[in-house]
């Protein structure tokens, strides 16, 4: 196991390099490691996005079939302004057992780690597929894994199982909410505050629609499900930003409101948007309208990314508990494309190494011991994979 450690450190070191911030390209990195996987023997496919400038890699060992086991993670990194770093950001460096860096522990950890295992999976893969999956725009809406599932419904792929190796100190996560995330914008009419009859206050608008979440947030904590294993158990909504005017005395025409939910339960969506479309529709516009005909309220959609639901069976479950050595499977409060595979059809977790805790933070790192722990892990699947059939 210390070949593949102090393998891992290496390649990780070179993916920190590069800085694959969402706005940014990851191309490079994706060659990077299509060409490591090739190296490897994997049949690597890259499918660019729309732009060209950012792609997601899928490769595979073993047969073409379906039923094979994925080992996710998304290429892109949050950016680094207005941190405080004690060093760059994007040069590794290890200090008492911690590998620091943007991106060390998400996700750039696991990447590194199922990457350099795959001459090991290439010799003991049999009849059961194993595929690598790297992904663009996880962090800004998880644009990339949307787009990779409609990668694999025109190769008419179906894989079984996805590990998603998010943080979570190695373990086995079987369940996290949504995140739906919302930018509702209001077009009013300006005109001088001694009037404030003769405009179409947006911002006055926009804190009404505010007063509506808050009455919904409340709703929503009634509307738990039985048994629910999240923390909190009740769908949440959450204000991020109000927006709008430009002086004291002036009616401001323009506000925007930027909002998110994470809900338990699809109904819980369905719920909350609809109430807000016939609320605007009904009360707001009409009163808007009233005084300025080309009054508007529109929500934009930022992110819809749906939730990992515990279900039984589960075979990824049963797979990982077997490889960790763990009993339970447990729920996390962050989101992850974990949603988006399963309802493609596969059976998903999320495993990973190092702590949420540190991701997005400045010195962001990940501990040698769990990228060890990750290692092992990877080892026992690989042993699976010699017996395994699809």
């Amino acid at each position: 196991m210390n070949a593949h450690i102090t393998n891992t450190t290496q390649l990780l070191e070179e993916l920190i390099a590069f800085p694959t911030v969402s706005n940014r390209s990851n191309l490079t990195m994706i060659d990077h490691l299509a060409e490591r996987l090739e190296d490897a023997g994997a049949r690597v496919n890259i499918f660019p996005d729309e732009t060209g400038q950012k792609a997601n890699l899928f490769a595979t060992l073993g047969p073409e079939r379906d039923g094979g086991i994925v080992l996710s993670g998304h290429s892109d990194v949050v950016p680094v302004d207005d941190q405080e770093w004690s060093s760059d950001p994007f040069q590794m460096y290890e200090a008492g057992g911690l590998i620091y860096g943007r991106g060390s522990c998400d996700m750039k950890g696991f990447i590194a780690a199922a990457t350099v295992m795959a001459p090991l999976f290439a010799e003991r893969v049999r009849d059961r597929p194993l595929h690598f999956s790297f992904t663009y725009d996880e962090e800004v809406g998880c644009f990339g894994a949307d787009a990779l599932v409609e990668s694999l419904r025109t190769l008419d792929l179906r894989p079984g199982v996805a590990l998603i190796g998010e943080p979570t100190m190695m373990r086995v996560i079987e369940g996290h909410k949504g995140c739906y995330e919302y930018s509702t914008h209001f077009h009013g009419l300006a005109g001088h505050g001694s009037g404030p009859d003769k405009g179409v206050n947006a911002v006055e608008y926009a804190t009404r629609f505010v007063a509506r979440l808050l009455t919904l947030k409340d709703q929503l904590r009634a509307r738990a499900p039985e048994g629910s294993r999240f923390d909190p158990p009740w769908t949440t909504i959450n204000t991020g930003a109000l927006t709008g005017g430009v002086a004291h005395n002036v009616i401001p025409s323009q506000a925007r409101i930027d909002w998110e939910m994470r809900p338990v339960q699809l109904s819980d969506a369905a719920f909350v948007k609809d109430h807000l479309h016939h609320y605007c529709v009904e009360i707001l516009l009409p009163e808007m309208r009233a005084i300025f005909p080309d009054a508007d309220i529109a929500t934009e959609i930022v992110g819809e990314v749906a939730g990992l639901e515990p279900s039984d069976p589960n075979e990824a479950r049963k797979i990982m508990m077997e490889l960790t050595g763990t009993h339970d499977a447990s729920t996390v409060a962050f989101g992850t494309e974990a949603g988006i595979f399963q309802a493609y059809g596969m059976s998903t977790v999320v495993c990973g190494p190092g702590s949420i805790d540190q991701a997005h933070k400045a010195d962001e790192y990940v501990s040698r011991d769990q990228m060890g722990q990750c290692i092992g892990m990877l080892e026992r699947l690989s042993h699976r994979l010699g017996t395994e059939t699809a």
